[in-house]
This record gives C-alpha cells, sequence and structure tokens, in this order.
C-alpha cells in the first residue's frame, strides 16, 4: 500500500483566480490583470503560501492597492476564498485511491484558502494527513518539500506516489525518488495509479 499525496488545486477543485481579481478591480478587465499579477502569480502569492506573510498582512496589502476598489477586509477575505468549484469526479475517485492506498493531501495553499475548502470541499476532510505549503515553508517546486516530508514521514521515497496537475511539481518529485502522476483528469489518474 502506498501513500497518494494529492494535491488541491485543478486535482479535487478546480481553481479561477480571475473570479476574485475581476471582483475586487477597481479598473476593470485592465486592473484585474494588474491584481492578478501582483497577488495571484507572484513572489508575494509564493511568499503567502510559504506562511512568510500573515492572512491579515496579505489582505491589507490588496486593501492598499490602489487597483482595489474600496472594500472591508471581510469582504475581501470571502472573495479570495470564493475561487474554487468542485471537480465532480474527484470524490468517487478518491474512494476508489483509498481501497488500496492511503491518502494524504499535499498542497502549495494558503491558510485562508485552505480554510475555505477544508469547510466545502467534503472529501478533503476524508485525508489521513495535510502536508502544507503554508506551514512547512515549501512550494513543490522545491526538493525541500519533499525532502522534509521523507524526513518528518519516516517513510521511503520509495512508499508515496504524488497526483498534482504541475509538471514541475512532478519532476521535482521524480528527482526526490517519489514516483508522479501528472494529472489531467481523474481517469487518466487512476490508470496511471493502477499501472505504477
Amino acid at each position: 500500500m502506498s501513500v497518494v499525496l494529492l494535491d488541491i488545486g485543478n486535482v479535487l477543485v478546480d481553481v479561477d483566480f480571475t473570479v476574485f481579481c475581476r471582483k475586487v478591480s477597481r479598473h476593470g478587465e485592465n486592473g484585474a490583470e494588474e491584481l492578478y499579477g501582483r497577488y495571484c502569480v507572484s513572489e508575494f502569492k509564493d511568499l503567502f503560501d510559504k506562511g512568510a506573510i500573515a492572512p491579515i498582512d496579505y489582505l491589507e496589502t490588496i486593501a492598499g492597492d490602489p487597483e482595489t476598489r474600496p472594500m472591508t477586509i471581510r469582504e475581501l477575505k470571502t472573495a479570495w476564498q470564493d475561487i474554487f468549484s468542485p471537480k465532480n469526479e474527484a470524490p468517487d475517485s478518491v474512494r476508489e485511491i483509498m481501497r488500496s492506498h492511503t491518502v494524504w493531501i499535499m498542497s502549495d495553499t494558503d491558510p485562508l484558502h485552505f480554510t475555505a475548502l477544508l469547510n466545502n470541499v467534503p472529501v478533503l476532510r476524508t485525508a489521513e494527513r495535510y502536508w502544507l505549503s503554508f506551514e512547512h515553508g515549501y512550494l513543490k517546486r522545491d526538493p525541500g518539500a519533499f525532502y522534509e516530508l521523507l524526513s518528518l514521514s519516516g517513510k521511503n521515497a520509495e512508499q508515496f506516489v504524488l497526483i498534482d496537475d504541475r509538471e514541475d511539481n512532478c519532476r521535482c518529485a521524480g528527482s526526490c525518488g517519489i514516483r508522479a502522476v501528472h494529472f489531467r483528469n481523474w481517469s487518466q489518474a487512476l490508470q496511471e495509479l493502477q499501472d505504477l
């Protein structure tokens, strides 16, 4: 029995940061693109995902951005958390995996997103353990994420399989001796997992 490390974004749920950016933009689509670049795909976001920035500081920075329309911190927090939609196939697929494997969640995420996901995506609550970037300080494209996983879990690399939608994360896991399935859809991922 292997431990399957399941990513969350674009594996268990679809993620659309543009929903947030459009909702909070003061200047329409152009402003939304600016916000996306600053807060959704940036070094600043990476620091938030690694736990180096507190949630309130992150939200206050966005609130103070000239591209952001006037909103309370609570409104910003709700908008930030409201970017996910569950993948319909995920619950049955995770149950299928759990018939012969242990499931752990391994995700590059921030505490605001993870709290919202845990509250709204029941399949997440079936996992045995959670390895979250904001708690451990590493993103999965950094080998340190996997070396820490191996060190703290007391397990060997051969006991793990990563299922992740990002090819760079899969390559990084492979460089640490952990097998990986590059997720494109659930039928493909289940078949590749079975073939490993």
